[in-house]
């Protein structure tokens, strides 16, 4: 597909803000650590990639990667300062991002210690997460992290949010910085957020992008293509381009689940990506084809040297299936 002028004025821009913006990516226990920003950081190769907000009250953590990453994450923070982690925010509730949760919050400390010797008891001990970081999540994260009575969570209790809120926006501040969690409803999945750091000009966005490959529609948790969609436009709207001096900055910078830092332009890249194969498939669903119809056709052609993949847990005929059901499902 030709690139419009606009287009490669955003690649260039990222090319040339990389360089002059200081956006350094170095090695610490097998894992990437990019530094962002100089107060923030993304470390990639836990799991699901990892926003580091780092200020006077300590670190802010959104996503904690795998259990199995967890003491490899611990050791790279400890790299980048003394301080304690203070609060862990999920985007969403799959294993890669949720993982590290328990291990992450308990090497933390909670930002109430006041409250740890003021003979509160059990109250205070659950206030304060037991004298542990506080995890942060949206209640669908809860929901789907947790259990009805009877049966079994797929994590374990010390994982849940600590904090679980209902509105489809949570604000806080720390480290001297506003912090919004934006609820994003039916998109990768029923839940999922963005984190918008406001000072650092910093989005975490979860696996609502995923620059590795198409995007994952989770049916069986309520994903669905318009709601992605819906979630990619959302993006685009909180980030900032770097106009009128193109050449200076890159803008707002976008943490994606999985893959390199982005900026706006590439998220609009994706976001035209995934219109375009709903718009293709929607049309030939009009056209009374079948999905085997659909597959054969492959409407991802364009677009399979960059986000393909014939194997592993998320393949395109995936991608292509999960559009065309979501497509045709029952309202």
């Amino acid at each position: 597909m030709k690139k419009t002028r606009g287009a490669w004025a955003g690649t260039w821009a990222a090319i040339l803000g990389f360089a002059m913006c200081g956006a350094v990516s170095s090695h610490a226990e097998d894992l990437d650590v990019i530094k962002v920003r100089p107060n923030f950081y993304m470390i990639a190769g836990a799991g699901g990639n990892i926003g580091v907000q780092i200020g006077a009250d300590g670190i802010v953590l959104v996503n904690a990667g795998t259990a199995a990453g967890s003491d490899q994450v611990l050791a790279a923070l400890k790299k980048l300062t003394p301080l304690p982690i203070r609060e862990v925010i999920d985007t969403n509730a799959d294993a890669d991002f949720v993982g590290g949760n328990a291990k992450l919050a308990k090497a933390g400390q909670t930002i109430f210690t006041n409250l740890l010797g003021g003979g509160g008891g059990g109250l205070a001990q659950a206030m304060t997460n037991g004298g542990a970081a506080q995890i942060v999540a949206h209640d669908s994260v809860m929901r789907r992290m947790s259990a009805p009575s009877g049966k079994v969570a797929p994590f374990p209790t010390d994982a849940w949010p600590t904090e679980a809120f209902y509105p489809k926006r949570w604000t806080t501040r720390l480290n001297d910085e506003g912090i919004e969690v934006l609820y994003q409803p039916n998109a990768h999945s029923d839940a999922d957020t963005f984190v918008l750091f406001r000072g650092s000009d910093v989005v975490v966005a979860g696996d609502i992008l995923d620059k590795t490959r198409f995007p994952v529609i989770d049916l069986a948790n309520g994903g669905s293509i318009q709601g992605e969609i819906d979630a990619l436009n959302k993006l685009i709207e909180l980030t900032i381009a770097p106009t009128p001096f193109i050449y200076k900055s890159v803008g707002t910078y976008v943490i994606p689940g999985h893959g390199r830092l982005c900026e706006q332009m590439e998220v609009v890249d994706y976001r035209d990506m995934v219109v375009t194969i709903r718009d293709v498939i929607a049309d030939m669903i009009k056209q009374g084809k079948t999905l085997d119809q659909v597959k054969e056709a492959d409407p991802t052609l364009a677009y399979e040297p960059q986000y393909g993949s014939k194997s592993g847990p998320w393949t395109t005929n995936m991608f292509v299936e999960a559009v065309y059901k979501s497509l045709t499902a029952k309202k």
